[in-house]
């Protein structure tokens, strides 16, 4: 496949308030797209919009809503389309996580997470895969995580909702070769965002060293301009993902479980 030229795209950013949404937007504005940002939080996004506008000269379409119910990708789209907004690229980041024993869990508080961090994503991708696919240079990418690749105890439903966004997204990426749609899982290890503030314990990133989102995105991006992109990219912690490749389950397990209680 050909570089992406971004000047062609208008791709829709979930989660874009802060951390990680907040700088898809901006390093998908400076090369060039288009943007709708989607969140709850009106105020920060029309502030993002306003920066972006002025620094890149992009078009900014700002939707402030909960992703969190059963057909948030089909009313979304729907909205979109009303207004004459037509995506060709979507960043599914929206997604939160809480740190705690499964007997300590609020069990709504784990029915909003399972609904955002993956019905919402599904539905967003069933909504939209058709008319990405048919795009000259869709893109559609999903952020997973480097704890979708091991169990991780006290962040258990959450590392679950990412497994399950890894293998979801791999599997697209499959159904979707020799079409027009370049699709990836992103799977960020520990980040300096407001994510463990969010998760309610600054140890939820089980000791690992934090790294920039500036170097996640601009890793996912360039991952993605890839003449052969693969279905998946971890941006940081390689090692912890290929030793629960190697090592026994009993010990990734108890491993994780030790780190998470430091």
């Amino acid at each position: 496949m050909s570089k992406i030229d971004y000047r062609r795209q208008t791709v829709i950013v979930t989660g874009a308030s802060s951390g990680l949404g907040s700088e898809f937007a901006r390093q998908l504005a400076r090369r060039g797209a288009d943007l709708v940002l989607v969140a709850r939080r009106a105020d920060r996004l029309k502030d993002l919009a306003d920066e972006l506008t002025h620094a890149h000269g992009v078009t900014v379409h700002v939707v402030a809503r909960d992703l969190g119910r059963s057909d948030a990708g089909r009313t979304l789209r729907a909205e979109l389309e009303s207004r004459g907004i037509h995506a060709t690229g979507l960043v599914n980041n929206a997604g939160f996580a809480t740190h705690n024993a499964l007997t300590d869990e609020d069990p709504d508080r784990l029915q909003s997470m399972i609904a955002l961090n993956v019905s919402a994503l599904v539905d967003l991708s069933r909504a939209y895969i058709g008319p990405l696919a048919s795009a000259d240079t869709g893109i559609l990418i999903n952020v997973a995580s480097l704890l979708g690749f091991q169990p991780t105890p006290y962040l258990s439903v959450y590392g679950a909702t990412k497994a399950f966004v890894l293998s979801f997204t791999e599997s697209l990426w499959e159904e979707n070769r020799g079409t027009g749609l370049r699709v990836l899982a992103v799977c960020p290890g520990a980040t300096k965002t407001e994510f463990y503030d969010a998760a309610g314990s600054q140890s939820a990133d089980y000791g690992a060293k934090r790294v920039t989102p500036e170097h996640v995105v601009r890793t996912a991006l360039d991952t993605l301009d890839r003449r052969s992109a693969p279905p998946s990219v971890i941006t940081n912690g390689r090692p912890l993902a290929l030793a629960s490749k190697f090592l026994p389950r009993r010990l990734i397990v108890r491993f994780m479980g030790r780190m998470a209680r430091r």
